[in-house]
């Protein structure tokens, strides 16, 4: 499988999922939601992990592999949650436009700790891209727009530094083909942010530890989704750079814009359209110049 196939089924599965936290977050609130693709991602993860294991070896993590994953674990929580913060304020699809500034960010770290050099036709790509993120966010730059959108590409941000972790982590594994290092890296991962959400919810909300047990046949579908949404990205950046990745996901801007339309009623004016033509065309080129 190409990793063009993989990005496209993970941002697919990853829009239904999003779509199910929120409806999640009035129930079980921000903390309670993050929680649900962790908890409930773990075992579907685990049974895929398992077959895989039937039928040929696994390797095991060493402590590189543990680091770069616990480097990926915490950073996705945190991403997640601020998602979620954002979604309660903006709509489904504007939110989702702001964390896609995740390859900005993510460009921007390579630059800095890995040092890639990013070159004009992919500055230029980068600044297309973010100008159709801003203008996807909305027309309205009040104090609290601008907080809104200071989270959203806060989220953006750590999700790519979750990115960063998780592609190291299955890079250190010492064997396997893509598919098997991408199973073992995420069913670790899962494994590390479930302990660390019962962790947090057992300690300070237990209301919404109750509120999962409740809700347990809606936060099982979007773990689900998560779980399938994360082994296909995680698949990705087994095959190419997670920037490559991320660039390519932009696609689930216009997903989210649909789900926003016929699931939760949200209209997109003018402006927002023409943001995600910019993103469109940056993703675009994102695409060309990464293929050369």
């Amino acid at each position: 499988m190409s990793w063009i196939v993989a990005t496209l089924i993970a941002a697919a599965a990853q829009t239904g999922r999003n779509a199910a936290q929120r409806r999640l977050t009035a129930e079980l609130g921000t903390m309670g939601a993050t929680a649900v693709r962790f908890l409930f991602g773990l075992p579907f993860a685990a049974l895929v992990l398992a077959g895989m294991a039937a039928l040929v070896p696994v390797p095991r993590p060493d402590a590189a592999v543990l680091g770069w994953a616990a480097l990926g674990a915490a950073s996705q929580i945190a991403a997640t949650a601020l998602m979620l913060v954002t979604m309660e304020s903006r709509g489904f699809g504007v939110t989702t436009a702001l964390i896609k500034t995740e390859p900005v960010t993510l460009a921007l770290i390579g630059t800095l700790i890995l040092a890639e050099p990013l070159g004009p036709a992919r500055m230029a790509a980068i600044a297309t891209a973010t100008l159709g993120v801003v203008l996807m966010s909305g027309a309205d730059w009040r104090r609290s727009t601008w907080r809104t959108a200071g989270l959203g590409v806060a989220a953006g941000a750590l999700f790519g530094l979750s990115a960063i972790g998780f592609r190291g982590a299955i890079l250190a594994l010492p064997f396997g083909a893509e598919p098997v290092r991408a199973a073992t890296v995420l069913v670790l991962a899962l494994a590390m942010q479930s302990a660390i959400m019962l962790i947090w919810l057992g300690t300070l909300d237990r209301s919404a530890l109750a509120g999962i047990a409740r809700h347990w046949r809606g936060s099982l579908g979007a773990g689900a989704l998560g779980a399938l949404a994360s082994l296909f990205w995680f698949l990705g950046f087994a095959l190419t750079a997670a920037a490559n990745v991320r660039t390519l996901a932009l696609v689930e801007v216009v997903m989210a814009q649909l789900v926003s339309g016929r699931v939760f009623r949200e209209g997109a004016s003018p402006r927002q359209l023409g943001g995600m033509a910019l993103i469109v065309a940056g993703v675009a080129t994102l695409i060309a110049v990464s293929a050369r």
